[in-house]
């Protein structure tokens, strides 16, 4: 049977098993595009990875601080689009581009991307030597041809695909390298909230200071404590809260204003959640096993 147009202009399948933990794919294809053939402006709410194997095209991606940058791409070049990335990409009208895509995630994405060198701020993918891309199109092809094949043999192609992504970068890092970032990030994190949490500050104050996206952080962040960065900030509070009900005699509304709560109610609520009860409630229990 005659395959249609559209059949050999592009494939596109949904990964059938999305149990991995460390790294899942969400779906995945291959086009070639037709001319000024777009997408967006959109956010994913994964990382979405194309590599292009021929002719033209651009993107427009917002980075961390907000500025929207034009990029022209072509052939042996690759572009990562972040979770919550703002973005726009199309072919160019004259050699428009063909090229594979991945999707996924997973606990281990953000530093297999940080070790090729690629993020927020960084979403141009470029190789060591150009007879290197042979390698991941051959991957990403087996992945795309493949679509009834096992999870593990797809996810199996993945981690080849990653692995030569990271070999063949020019911007490579080493694990250590992306590691560093991160902590970076968290500390200057943690370090502001020590800083401040005596304000009404919030997420985007905190993503402002780091210069830095609130959702990327925010990811960061999670993965490398467990804990959001809204869940940290009142856990943060809360733990003063309670020393100074300890170690002091300030009133209740003069505590929850020292930790950033203007409301005595909503400084109360947000104790409560924590301790499992209201900070009066847990200043007599501390005095009263004091006196024992």
């Amino acid at each position: 049977m005659e395959l249609s147009k559209m059949e050999k202009n592009f494939k596109f399948n949904v990964f059938r098993n999305d149990k991995n933990i460390d790294l899942t794919l969400f779906q995945y294809g291959w086009e070639q595009c037709t001319p000024l053939h777009s997408y967006g402006p959109a956010k994913r709410n994964h990382y979405l990875f194309h590599y292009i194997f021929s002719g033209k095209g651009f993107l427009s991606s917002t980075d961390s601080a907000g500025v929207t940058h034009l990029y022209k791409l072509e052939g042996g070049q690759g572009f990562l689009i972040c979770p919550g990335q703002v973005n726009t990409y199309y072919a160019d009208e004259k050699n428009p581009w063909e090229y594979a895509w991945v999707e996924f995630d997973g606990v281990k994405a953000l530093e297999y991307m940080e070790m090729a060198g690629l993020g927020w701020d960084r979403p141009v993918y470029h190789l060591k030597k150009r007879e290197e891309g042979g390698l991941l199109k051959n991957e990403l092809m087996s992945i795309v041809d493949n679509p009834f094949g096992s999870s593990i043999n797809q996810i199996g192609h993945m981690y080849l695909f990653l692995d030569g992504l990271i070999r063949c970068s020019v911007n490579r890092r080493t694990a250590v390298q992306a590691g560093r970032m991160r902590d970076t990030y968290i500390k200057e994190t943690i370090s502001f909230i020590e800083n401040n949490y005596a304000r009404a500050i919030t997420v985007e104050d905190i993503a402002e200071f780091c210069n830095i996206n609130r959702s990327y952080l925010n990811r960061l962040f999670k993965e490398s404590t467990g804990k959001t960065l809204q869940n940290f900030l009142m856990y943060y509070r809360m733990n003063r809260a309670a020393e100074l009900l300890k170690i002091s005699d300030l009133t209740v509304n003069e505590i929850g204003k020292r930790c950033g709560y203007q409301n005595q109610l909503h400084f109360s609520r947000a104790f409560r959640n924590i301790f499992g009860m209201s900070p009066i409630q847990w200043r007599k229990k501390e005095k009263a096993e004091e006196e024992l």
